[in-house]
């Protein structure tokens, strides 16, 4: 198959010619520190990552958004963000926290939210029942639909959640080992990765070898694991009211289409693009086409 259009090269700046700077603000007792990319007087993106990763997860679609502003932070525990000093690491937490951070962000014109995988979460939880969301329009990246626990991969799940207690249940240097091992973080990676492409497989691994284990400490891994695999967007879509884009993949097991198909319906105003020949590693795997129906969606709402 032929190498898709857009995919970062490793030995290319990822980002060159964009703006870019690092931020940072006090959200709910701990510092978060965010990257602002492109134009201050540009559309306005606030851009939530996954679980277990950071801002550099989404500088592959970023790099396809130069018209775009794009708000970027590392989730609390993640990446440079400082844990939260108020409440858990759960999805109201979050949910608490991105309404803080969007409220912070804001500029005269109301930003589009939008998550990948966990994020996807968080956004949709931040912005359920808001009579008046603070933004345009709502953007998910490879949504998780349904909770894993349910999904058609449970049994695995299961797995990692029974791994997850042990390195709970171990003294807190041993638990985070085993927590941080690069074993668990590969075999991650082989299982989300869909792409035939064995450079662009091998970059991904190398990105979530990198950054995967840039968590701050065993609580607030456990408690944002917990948060991954129980939360669902479908349990927020019927309340939320602004605009929503979904945007998956064809190839997602761990968030199938049959679920996405089912998860647009339940949004009051919302629509689903499918990519196809990609899992949901898509900001990875289809950067430039992610960007492109952003990029559609904010010039929609914009308008």
């Amino acid at each position: 198959m032929p190498r898709r259009s857009g995919w970062p090269s490793p030995s290319t700046p990822l980002l060159a010619g964009l703006q870019a700077r690092q931020e940072e603000i006090v959200l709910r007792g701990a510092l978060t520190r965010l990257w602002v990319y492109g134009r201050d007087d540009a559309p306005c993106v606030v851009f939530l990552h996954g679980y277990r990763g950071d801002h550099h997860g989404l500088e592959p679609i970023i790099a396809h958004l130069p018209a775009l502003r794009v708000v970027v932070p590392d989730l609390p525990g993640f990446g440079r963000s400082q844990p939260l000093t108020t409440g858990r690491h759960d999805v109201a937490g979050y949910a608490r926290w991105a309404r803080d951070l969007l409220a912070a962000v804001a500029t005269e014109h109301r930003p589009v939210l939008a998550g990948h995988s966990f994020g996807s979460i968080v956004a949709a939880a931040a912005l359920a029942g808001q009579e008046r969301p603070p933004v345009r329009g709502l953007v998910l990246v490879n949504p998780i639909a349904r909770s894993a626990l349910r999904g058609r991969h449970r049994l695995t799940v299961r797995g990692t959640v029974l791994l997850h207690r042990l390195a709970g249940r171990l003294p807190e240097r041993a638990g985070t080992w085993v927590l941080r091992h690069p074993v668990l973080t590969r075999g991650a990676s082989i299982l989300m990765v869909t792409t035939p492409d064995p450079g662009l497989r091998r970059w991904i691994h190398d990105e979530h070898d990198r950054h995967f284990s840039s968590f701050a400490d065993r609580r607030t891994l456990l408690d944002a694991f917990d948060a991954s695999v129980s939360g669902e967007v479908a349990s927020f879509a019927p309340h939320v009211t602004t605009p929503t884009l979904l945007v998956a993949g064809d190839r997602d097991g761990v968030a199938p289409p049959a679920d996405q198909h089912a998860l647009v319906r339940l949004f009051p105003d919302a629509r689903l693009v499918m990519l196809p020949r990609v899992g949901h590693l898509t900001h990875y795997e289809a950067p430039d086409e992610v960007a492109r129906a952003l990029v559609d969606f904010v010039e929609g709402v914009s308008g």
